[in-house]
């Protein structure tokens, strides 16, 4: 069998799994609120959406951010603030929390993409942090109080979120929406001159490309996504606090993703369900949810080196190449 030959039969494999998975996911989501709290897969949700944005920069471009939480946390902050002090519709503010986010990755991005490796990783940590104490000091952001009281308003001014069905569906709806953004960004010719960056840089760049403009657009496609799950997650528990823009909301999203598989489209939502349902299993047992965490992590780490999606692809598409 030839190498293309061969090449194309894993790749057909892959969609087929992944295709697969979305179809059983989906379903799943569907009757979840009917079999689950659907507070806490709202929460799972928003958080599966922050990790397959912060997937879009490191599993496909190869840049490891540690402050993407400035991006979750300043979304839920302006869009928690347009609606209670400005009285904006959910919708708007969503939007403004999303642009907020997108305008802090156009700039954050523009300073740290100058840098590669673990010194572009610090300048984002640096910066996120910069905003951690801006919110602290900030008016709007009433400190460590936070914002508190953010009332879900209606949706076109028909559909009441106060309900909480109707609240898990536009959450649903929005998560699909963002999802369904990285999948077409991936795979966009786009998506692929991002791959070759990851895998040569110096290569797409000898191939006449702008690297440092790619790598921008997709910080910023990046912050956008993680703002549009931030906002989202505001109008759910109808508060924006500290605790999202801290550098370990940052940690959580890497942690989510790399436990899920870097590089799929399926990974980060397993891996922010597992992370989010240890953490509500835990919360109440008086184990310290840290520690079983790292365990976790750690025996992810020595099985499943891919993340457990990335092991469950090797192992699907090595069978597929011995079928």
């Amino acid at each position: 069998m030839s190498e293309a030959t061969l090449h194309a039969e894993r790749a057909a494999a892959s969609v087929r799994l992944e295709r697969a998975l979305v179809v059983l996911g989906i379903l799943a989501l569907i009757a979840a609120p009917f079999v689950i709290y659907p507070i806490f897969v709202m929460k799972m949700l928003c958080f599966a959406l922050f990790a397959c944005a912060f997937n879009l920069l490191l599993g496909y471009t190869g840049l490891l951010s540690f402050g993407h939480a400035a991006f979750f946390g300043g979304a839920a902050y302006f869009c928690a603030y347009a609606v209670k002090a400005w009285g904006w519709p959910p919708e708007p503010a969503i939007l403004l929390g999303t642009a907020g986010a997108a305008l802090m990755g156009l700039i954050m991005g523009f300073l740290a993409i100058r840098r590669q490796g673990i010194y572009f990783s610090m300048i984002t940590l640096a910066l996120a942090q910069m905003f951690y104490f801006f919110c602290v000091q900030a008016p709007f952001t009433e400190g460590e109080d936070g914002i508190q009281g953010v009332p879900r308003g209606h949706l076109f001014g028909v559909v009441d979120l106060g309900v909480t069905m109707n609240m898990y569906f536009f959450v649903l709806a929005v998560f699909l929406i963002g999802v369904f953004a990285v999948w077409r960004i991936v795979n966009s010719p786009f998506g692929m001159i991002l791959r070759s960056i990851r895998e040569n840089e110096n290569r797409a760049i000898s191939l006449g490309y702008s690297v440092g403009r790619y790598k921008l657009a997709a910080f910023v496609m990046s912050a956008a996504l993680a703002g549009l799950a931030g906002a989202t997650k505001a109008i759910v528990f109808q508060f924006a606090t500290l605790t999202d823009v801290t550098w370990q909301m940052s940690g959580e999203v890497i942690l989510m993703t790399l436990l899920g598989g870097i590089g799929t489209m399926v990974g980060p939502v397993v891996g922010a369900g597992l992370v989010v349902g240890l953490e509500n299993t835990l919360a109440t047992s008086g184990f310290p949810v840290t520690i079983a965490t790292g365990l976790i992590f750690m025996i992810c780490v020595l099985i499943f080196r891919r993340g457990i999606v990335g092991e469950m692809y090797a192992r699907w598409l090595g069978r597929a190449r011995d079928g």
